[in-house]
């Protein structure tokens, strides 16, 4: 059997990694600047993750939520004590597609609409309404059945109003910061309105914080620098430090039903341990801090340098380099010369920057230096 071609592949075999460096099959170290998509929050195979995991899989790794899982409410506590959102619910999940996907059926179920706002060069997943082929019509909200998503520009409040004109907006989901989209920054005055407009008009507001969540930004999550409560927050990516974990932060008015939601592999005692493990390490070491800090010097630094470079975006270690040329050659040119990893976007000019949180001033000085040298040529 052939694997399904679906990614273009680096030749590169990483084989072992500890912190911000991963080693490939020659022994190669590489610098790593990407975390694998912004998965890597706490560095890879830091010590407390590895004996948090190892020592749940000498215990037992999986059975079904039809059981007591004490470590879900282990975790969703520390959760809300760390993110400032203890007063909310936890749907636990698999990836963030999943997230966003529960999200937007929990917005539909509350109000009984079908209408979404979302905005250009936004990313949320790529599943499709599967609920659909299911005949079961109690898990279907209205909708899966004729879902109608509404574009609008980001940033762009007279749209966001002219949108609201009408009364069956069932939600509107937005990025803390546009991911692959190319590290675009919602406005803080912008979300401020989305929340505003929601409130008033029954509509359910949804951040998604799959990609800028979990510290990426310097704060826990990105829509605080908004100053807004989102009634659904989707959390994926930095939360398991590479074990596959989600889930969503429900708002005290939605009310729960069994049936309503469900997974079968979500919220299982490895992903659990896995996800207190990144919880715990985030607090100890005070990488909200260590993020918000090491983010404003790289792009301080970067803003600096002007030659090749149209404009650096960003918050934090969630960073954003648009070029003034396509992209590709020169993150080859980072990665096989310079031996270090960035990422690529959906805009061919951008550049990615999404380390560990654990990143320190001379990893980012090594960076800097590379980078300068690369976009000078």
């Amino acid at each position: 059997m052939n694997l399904f071609d679906v990614y273009p592949l680096y030749d590169l075999e990483p084989v072992r990694a500890r912190d911000v460096y991963v080693w490939d099959k020659n022994e190669t170290r590489y610098l790593d600047c990407y975390g694998g998509h912004a998965v890597i929050s706490i560095g890879h195979c830091h010590p407390h993750y590895l004996l948090r995991v190892q020592e749940q899989l000498q215990r037992i790794g999986f059975y079904s939520n039809s059981v007591q899982i004490p470590l879900q409410q282990e975790l969703a506590d520390k959760l809300g004590k760390l993110s400032g959102y203890d007063d909310y619910q936890l749907f636990l999940c698999n990836s963030g597609a999943e997230a966003n996907e529960n999200a937007l059926k929990l917005a539909s179920f509350h109000n009984g609409r079908k209408v979404v706002v979302a905005f250009t060069h936004s990313f949320h997943g790529r599943t499709s309404a599967t609920v659909m082929a299911t005949d079961n019509p109690k898990i279907r909200a209205p909708l899966n059945d004729r879902p109608e998503v509404l574009f609008l520009p980001l940033n762009d409040e007279t749209a966001l109003l002219r949108a609201f004109e009408r009364d069956d907006i069932c939600a509107v989901i937005v990025e803390g910061i546009q991911g692959l989209g190319g590290i675009h920054v919602p406005a803080p005055a912008f979300l401020q309105k989305i929340a505003a407009l929601c409130a008033s008009s029954g509509a359910i507001f949804i951040l998604d914080e799959v990609q800028s969540g979990y510290g990426r930004s310097g704060k826990f999550f990105a829509h605080e620098y908004a100053g807004v409560r989102p009634d659904l927050i989707t959390i994926a990516k930095g939360m398991g430090n590479g074990f596959p974990v989600a889930g969503v932060l429900i708002h005290p008015k939605f009310k729960a039903s069994h049936g309503l939601l469900g997974t079968t592999f979500g919220g299982s005692h490895l992903a659990c341990a896995a996800a207190l493990a990144v919880v715990e390490v985030i607090g100890r070491e005070n990488l909200l801090a260590n993020s918000a800090r090491l983010g404003s010097y790289l792009i301080e630094e970067l803003r600096r340098i002007t030659k090749g470079v149209r404009e650096v975006r960003g918050l934090g270690l969630m960073i954003g380099l648009e070029l003034e040329f396509a992209s590709a050659n020169l993150r080859k040119q980072m990665l096989f010369e310079h031996k270090i990893f960035t990422g690529s976007s959906h805009d061919a000019n951008t550049i990615r920057l999404l380390p560990p949180l654990t990143l320190q001033r001379e990893h980012a000085d090594y960076f800097l230096e590379c980078f300068a040298k690369t976009v000078a040529q």
